[in-house]
This record gives structure tokens, sequence and C-alpha cells, in this order.
């Protein structure tokens, strides 16, 4: 018996489209790396693409559990002496709110030329509106 390795030209790939409002920040996140890197699929390969498309709606409403709102931080350094840039997830919805979720599924996503190739088929928007109506994506449900 072989073990099977697929090629990337044999993947299909498809789209799907997560509303997050009201749900959490972590489960969405979780859904969309899994569909970005292909798990979810009978052929999945560590090493080849096998992911699909995701579009993200609603990001601007998507929750965090506890008291995370306010004590979680972000944190970022520009390079420079005294650049060390800190931001709460309150601070970061008012200035980009797609953000916190592109940061969360990045950081699920492998480090390399694979996972920023994966990172590529991620859309995320603030509101209901998205332009990938003719992609026909299919609906999936975040428990």
């Amino acid at each position: 018996m072989k073990t099977f390795s697929a090629k990337p030209q044999d993947v299909q790939r498809t789209w799907h489209i997560i509303d997050a409002k009201d749900k959490i920040l972590g489960a969405v996140a979780v859904e969309a790396a899994v569909l970005l890197r292909g798990k979810h699929k009978p052929i999945f390969t560590t090493h080849i693409d096998t992911g699909d498309f995701v579009v993200i709606i609603n990001a601007d409403q998507v929750k965090l559990s506890g008291t995370k709102e306010n004590d979680k931080i972000y944190t970022r350094f520009t390079g420079f002496v005294g650049g060390k840039k800190v931001e709460t997830p309150r601070m970061v919805r008012k200035r980009r709110p797609v953000l916190m979720l592109e940061r969360a599924v990045w950081g699920m996503l492998p480090k390399g030329s694979l996972g920023r190739q994966q990172y590529t088929k991620l859309k995320v928007y603030a509101g209901a509106d998205h332009p990938h109506a003719a992609q026909q994506p299919v609906e999936r449900v975040i428990a």
C-alpha cells in the first residue's frame, strides 16, 4: 500500500462564508484556519496547500469571552527606541475592526511560505456586504 500525497493540481477549491456576528473570536478563527489549511478534506497533505477560500463577514461584531475586551493586550514593536505599541481589543475594534480576526487566524496557520499562501485565501469584512457573491460561497455555521 502506498502513502497518498495530494498534488497541487488535484485540489478542488470551494468558497465558504462565516458570519461572525455574536460568535466567539477563537471559535471563528479555528473554523477559518481549518478551512484555509484544508484539514476538513480527506486529501489533506501537510506540505501542500489543499485549503479553500474563506469569507468572514460581520467581523466588527465578534465577541470575546470573559473580560478580554478590556484585559487582553495586543503588543507590537516598531523597531525604534520607545516604539512599543500596546492596544486592547476595544481600541483595535475602534481603529480597524477586521484586525482581531486576521491576527487570530494568522496565529493558527503555519509560519513560512505555505502559511502565507494559505492566508491569502482569507477575506475579512467588517459589515455584512462582500464582493464575492459570484463565487457562490457555502455558509458554515459555528455552534
